[in-house]
């Protein structure tokens, strides 16, 4: 050798520190590659960089450990821009080989491409860092030791990317056990390779510092001994905790995700999963030419386990009928729709058969006896099916299987039942009339019309019933049997009810004004009923336009009537003292309370049409009606007779006794111009006198 270069003289501990340095930085690049292949390309591109700086400052500082053991070389100066240039180097062939990392399928060609970008850039980083030395020789280089040098880096590099898991660290113990391997076997690579590019080094004897220099070698052997690897140990750290915290925030978002698709309750899927994976399986089927059939399916009778049990014991049920349908369900999509409510899709191409037998095995095992908290229950379930594609299209699959279920239902329940047609139909009408009802008060298509009530002693007119009808603009007249139930089941009752209250009362302020005092009567349903303020309301309408309370009878149901509860006593009571006058209507078809009757501040009764329509024919119908006007006379009240229809039928009333009569014998509810124009002109639908009492000026008498 030349005496112008020296022996290597490299130290055993530092070695070992340069390996240990080299493999903590191959662990760390690892742990920052994990996952990457399922990250966003941004946050891949994030961790590769990452990963290539951990194995740029491994490869540094495990050659400037190495170099520590030259003492020549820590009293020279180094050249910055070589050094640089040496750290590009070593980064760009670490990301270019790291970025095989993010393949799912690497080919041999990718891992071959891999080693030998990374092979060449350790080769060159650990070159241009010994030729960055400032010495007063140029370094002497073994061209066969260079050539091995890369080629030893060149397979270690691809071993090593071979081992490793397609994706970084992959979880469970072998994926666990490949990643240290893989560890290992880069960081002897990195180590290794250097070592041998050193090795294929001849240094100069005399090493200079010239002013020029950037950085001195003793300074560079502290970093790379301190510096390093606590850069290194710090990256660990941050990977470790962004690791945890993704981890987190996935479990956290699993959570919330099973949170959002998952009933409370039953632990069974909700219906907003259901909903997707019905829209999924109509799609598929519509690709297979396949059917689907969808099962909504009740529980008969929760509201009475609810009362006498609690709501615990509901719970509980509901519950348990859960566990029984998931275990019918095999095959089958099943999902709790809400409250006592499950939906099942059963797919596979069903027919009517096979559907038709898995309903009746539910409604078998649905209606098995349980024990809930001690107690044993039976209850039974209602199945509504629809059939994709024959019953409609996704949009009304759904609300055509809980139209099959209300069928069901209908039936009595324990049934099931396949959706019809005509099962929507009326629903479909009914939720076009409360369309349309809610605005036929303001746009006024609504009227009264009255029907007459006659004096049966002697034939004249003293008062009439205010009916209400509804002038549709596309329909006609409605009558109130059609809307009336309609707009009690959907809350419109109330604003219907005051309506009646406020037109009637303006009616007999115009009739009065017309020199016609009519008293009218009223229909009070249960709902107005419930309201606080209908005493106060009729007490203001009568105010507004200047009635005496009398002139107004409300007319209430006897159900209503005979229900005994505060609030209904307490309503009562203040209609009464308004003064309004009470009648008590349909008597004798509901059960009738003597004692609650005789308290009543009422003033007349109302026999239901049922009975005077029987009483031609049936002795039991004339027996009931002469028992009720007896009552009435004992207790001080009058009989009013509706749906008089033949002379036969007012023969008997009268003979019986009954104070007034009403019917389509008398007259048909008519409008109050047409009934004023009676009144005034005698000319009406039958020769019938009005009541002398009713003409002329107010005046404090009896109406009858």
């Amino acid at each position: 050798m030349s005496s112008h270069f020296t022996v290597w003289n490299l130290r055993p501990d530092l070695l070992a520190g340069a390996a240990a340095v080299a493999v903590l930085a191959a662990f760390v690049a690892l742990q920052l590659t994990r996952g990457i292949a399922a990250a966003e390309h941004g946050g891949r591109l994030q961790r590769l960089k990452l990963a290539s700086v951990a194995l740029g400052i491994g490869v540094s500082s495990a050659h400037f450990i190495v170099m520590a053991g030259v003492s020549p070389s820590s009293a020279a100066g180094y050249d910055g821009p070589m050094l640089l240039a040496a750290l590009g180097a070593v980064l760009a062939g670490a990301l270019l080989a790291q970025s095989v990392l993010a393949r799912v399928a690497r080919t041999p060609a990718h891992l071959f491409g891999a080693a030998a970008a990374l092979a060449t850039g350790l080769s060159v980083a650990s070159a241009l860092a010994l030729q960055a030395l400032q010495a007063e020789a140029a370094m002497a280089w073994n061209g066969m030791g260079l050539a091995a040098a890369w080629l030893l880096a060149c397979l270690g590099s691809g071993l090593a990317l071979a081992v490793m898991p397609a994706t970084g660290l992959a979880g469970g113990k072998t994926g666990r056990n490949r990643s240290a391997v893989a560890a290992l076997m880069l960081g002897a690579t990195l180590f290794g390779a250097d070592a041998a590019v050193i090795g294929a080094a001849s240094l100069p004897v005399r090493f200079v510092a010239t002013p020029g220099a950037w950085i001195g070698g003793d300074m560079l052997a502290q970093l790379a001994l301190m510096g390093g690897p606590l850069l290194l140990v710090l990256m660990l750290l941050s990977s470790v905790l962004r690791e945890r915290l993704r981890e987190l925030l996935d479990r956290a978002r699993d959570e919330l995700r099973r949170a959002t698709y998952t009933d409370w309750l039953t632990g069974l899927p909700n219906k907003l999963l259901f909903e997707e994976r019905l829209r999924r399986a109509v799609h598929r089927a519509d690709r297979t030419e396949e059917r689907l059939a969808l099962l909504a399916v009740n529980l008969d009778g929760l509201k009475r386990v609810n009362a006498a049990f609690g709501q615990g014991a509901g719970d509980a049920l509901l519950r348990l009928m859960g566990q029984r349908l998931r275990g019918l369900a095999a095959g089958a999509l099943l999902a709790r729709s809400g409250g006592d409510e499950f939906l099942l899709l059963l797919r596979g191409n069903p027919d009517i058969d096979t559907v038709s037998q898995r309903a009746a095995r539910l409604l078998d095992e649905m209606a098995r006896p349980c024990t809930v908290e001690q107690h044993e229950i039976t209850v039974t379930g209602s199945i509504g099916i629809a059939m994709y594609p024959e019953h409609g299209a996704l949009s009304r699959l759904v609300p055509h299987a809980a139209a099959a279920l209300a069928a069901a239902k209908h039936l009595g329940g324990a049934t099931y039942s396949f959706f019809e047609a005509s099962m929507v139909t009326g629903k479909r009408d009914e939720v076009e009339l409360l369309r349309d009802l809610r605005h036929a008060i303001e746009q006024r298509q609504l009227e009264l019309f009255y029907q007459p009530k006659i004096h049966a002693p002697s034939g004249q007119i003293t008062g009439a019933e205010a009916l209400l009808r509804w002038h549709h603009p596309h329909r006609g007249i409605i009558s109130p049997l059609v809307f009336i139930p309609i707009a009690e089941h959907y809350g419109l009752i109330h604003a219907l009810g005051n309506w009646v209250i406020e037109d009637a009362c303006r009616q007999i302020r115009a009739w009065r004004n017309q020199g016609l005092r009519m008293r009218v009567a009223i229909n009070l349903s249960v709902h107005q009923l419930h309201q606080a303020d209908l005493a106060s309301r009729i007490a203001a309408a009568l105010q507004r336009n200047r009635l005496e309370p009398r002139v107004l009878t409300c007319e209430i149901t006897e159900s209503v009537a005979m229900d005994d509860s505060p609030e209904t006593i307490k309503v009562i009571d203040q209609l009464a003292a308004v003064g309004v006058h009470l009648s008590i209507d349909d008597f004798g078809t509901g059960y009738s309370n003597l004692s609650c009757l005789r308290k009543l501040p009422a003033e007349e009764l109302k026999i239901d049409r049922s009975f005077v329509l029987d009483l031609e024919t049936s002795g039991d119908a004339r027996a009931i009606v002469d028992a009720v006007v007896k009552l009435a006379q004992a207790i001080g009240l009058k009989v009013v007779a509706e749906g008089v229809e033949t002379e036969e039928q007012q023969l008997i009333l009268r003979q019986l006794g009954c104070h007034e009569l009403q019917g389509f014998l008398f007259a048909k509810p008519m409008s109050a111009g047409t009934l004023a124009h009676w009144a005034m002109n005698q000319d009406g639908p039958s020769a019938l006198d009005f009541r002398a009492s009713l003409f002329g000026e107010t005046r404090a008498v009896e109406l009858a």
